[in-house]
C-alpha cells in the first residue's frame, strides 16, 4: 500500500486522483478546506484507505504542525512508498495587478506557492530515513511558462513552483535517501477553476473569448482522464529528478 498525501482533494483533479488511487488499494491522506462526504463514502466502499484533514493552505504558520499529525498516522515499517501531491490551488484575483489588494495577493501566494513550499519542506524532514520510494508532485501550470493579463499573482505562483521544483530536484542530487520530485502542468481541464475563469470580467481578463471557446469547443480534459497520469508518474517515478512536464506530452 502507498501512502499519497493529496492537497485539495473537494473537487477536480485532487478529487480523481484520490478517487483512482482509493479504488486500487492505497492509502490517501486528503487535505482540503472542507470534507467531501461524496468521496468518504465512496472511499468506504473501496479497498484503499482515506484519511481526511479539514485545513485552509492558506494558514501556512500551521502547515508543519499538519504534516507532524499525518506522519504520525503512517506506518513507516509497512509503507511501501509516501509520496506528495501539491495540487491545491486558487486563480483569484483576476484583475490587473493595480486593483488588487493587499490580501488577495498574498493569499494567491500563500496558497499557490509558499503551501506547496512549506508541504514540500516538511515531507523531505519526515522521510529522511525513509529507505523506499518517495516523491512529490507539484501540479503547477503553463500559466508558470506564460504571462496572461489579469493573471499576475497566479503566474508569479506557478513560475515559482516551477523553479522550486527544480531547485529541489538540485538539492536532493546530494541526499542519501533523496525524494524524487516533479513539476506537472496539467493542461486545461473542465474543473470548477475553468467555470471562474469563463465568469471573469473580459475588462480584468481579455482572453475570455479564447477560454469561453475551449468549453464550446470541447478542448477541456477530463480530471479523471489527467489524474490517470499523474498517477502513473507518482507511482512509477517515470519522470526526471527536478523534471518539468506538460501533462499533453504524455497524451
Amino acid at each position: 500500500m502507498k501512502n499519497v498525501i493529496i492537497t485539495g482533494t473537494s473537487r477536480g483533479l485532487g478529487k480523481a486522483l484520490a478517487k483512482t488511487l482509493i479504488e486500487e488499494g492505497h492509502r490517501v491522506f486528503s487535505i482540503s478546506r472542507k470534507k467531501d462526504q461524496e468521496l468518504m463514502d465512496f472511499a468506504e466502499q473501496k479497498p484503499g484507505k482515506l484519511e481526511f484533514f479539514e485545513f485552509d493552505l492558506a494558514d501556512h504558520n500551521k502547515i508543519r504542525t499538519l504534516m507532524k499529525e499525518i506522519f504520525q498516522k503512517m506506518d513507516f515499517a509497512t509503507a511501501e512508498g509516501i509520496f506528495l501531491v501539491n495540487n491545491a490551488g486558487v486563480l483569484a484575483p483576476v484583475k490587473r495587478l493595480e486593483d488588487c489588494d493587499n490580501e488577495e495577493i498574498l493569499n494567491n501566494l500563500h496558497v499557490n506557492l509558499g503551501a506547496p513550499l512549506i508541504l514540500t519542506a516538511a515531507f523531505i524532514k519526515h522521510t529522511q530515513g525513509f529507505k523506499g520510494d518517495k516523491g512529490v508532485i507539484n501540479i503547477s501550470s503553463g500559466a508558470g511558462k506564460k504571462p496572461h493579463y489579469g493573471w499576475s499573482s497566479y503566474c508569479a505562483a506557478k513560475a515559482g513552483v516551477n523553479l522550486f521544483t527544480q531547485s529541489v530536484g538540485l538539492e536532493q542530487e546530494k541526499s542519501e535517501y533523496p525524494v524524487k520530485i516533479l513539476s506537472l502542468a496539467p493542461a486545461i481541464m473542465d474543473t470548477k477553476m475553468q467555470e471562474e475563469i469563463r465568469s471573469s470580467d473580459k475588462e480584468d481578463f481579455q482572453e475570455l473569448e479564447k477560454f469561453q471557446n475551449y468549453k464550446k469547443e470541447g478542448k477541456l480534459l477530463a480530471s479523471e482522464l489527467v489524474a490517470e497520469k499523474v498517477k502513473e508518474l507518482l507511482l512509477t517515478g517515470n519522470y526526471q529528478q527536478g523534471e518539468l512536464l506538460d501533462v499533453r506530452d504524455l497524451l
